[in-house]
């Protein structure tokens, strides 16, 4: 298992590798070689940024039976995109536009992938994963459901995507605690084991017909029932094995 982080430190942005309570500073990008550039810093006096810079974001709605409600199981993963603008780091705050009217949290397991997946298989897929994250889909429910054609600001406004604390590889994706908490009350939790569409599964079936590329990032879908967040609130999202991403809201 392996943890990295995007980090700053003194106005200078870079990669690194977490261990325990420091941070080793990566020389090269992410998803291309790269070696330790012999400089350690303690996580305390580093600020710790969103943990990639996606050249996309999927993400797939309608993926745990808890969220379906009345509604049928999709046959196939339901995929929309979010833009890359709607990245917030961890600790950084989700705001609200003046005119949203009802914005709610959607705690959810991220994939980062690290190599490219065309056409891929099932038994394929998880070779194309570098590794796993927390994110919140931020949706405001009013213009998801009752005026907008697209939710292009429904679930894409800035910083309706916060992400992190870290990417972490080598744990068993299929199944992992998830928990989200509002105000330190627990709002959903599940395993991604009751995931509709596992990890493997929504790969294989995006790399028909969209090219994955090293960095993109697919959110995976939110389990339970989901609220309305306000100005001074507190959303937590935890998973098993990566920690805990955590944003107050503006």
């Amino acid at each position: 298992m392996a943890i990295y982080a995007r980090f700053d430190y003194e106005g200078r942005q870079n990669y690194g590798v977490v261990n325990g309570n420091s941070i080793t500073e990566l020389r090269g990008g992410l998803f291309e070689p790269h070696d330790a550039s012999g400089r350690e810093f303690p996580l305390e006096d580093v600020t710790l940024l969103a943990p990639c810079v996606p050249p996309k974001i999927l993400a797939v709605g309608l993926n745990y039976k808890s969220h379906l409600g009345a509604r049928p199981a999709p046959s196939s993963p339901e995929m929309f995109y979010k833009p890359v603008t709607c990245i917030q780091n961890p600790g950084d705050p989700i705001r609200i536009p003046a005119d949203a009217e009802d914005t709610h949290f959607e705690g959810e397991l991220v994939v980062v992938i690290g190599r490219p997946a065309h056409h891929v298989s099932t038994d394929e897929a998880l070779d194309c994963v570098f590794g796993v994250t927390c994110g919140n889909d931020v949706s405001d429910r009013n213009w998801q459901r009752n005026t907008d054609r697209q939710w292009w600001r429904a679930k894409g406004c800035d910083t309706f995507g916060p992400l992190g604390p870290w990417i972490v590889s080598g744990l068993d994706y299929g199944d992992l605690a998830l928990q989200t908490r509002l105000n330190g009350e627990v709002v959903q939790e599940q395993r991604t084991s009751d995931l509709l569409f596992d990890v493997p599964a929504v790969i294989s079936f995006v790399s028909r017909y969209v090219t994955l590329l090293p960095g993109d990032l697919i959110y995976t879908g939110t389990p339970g029932n989901t609220k309305r967040m306000k100005p001074g609130d507190i959303v937590e999202v935890e998973i098993e094995g990566i920690g805990v991403l955590r944003n107050p809201v503006e």
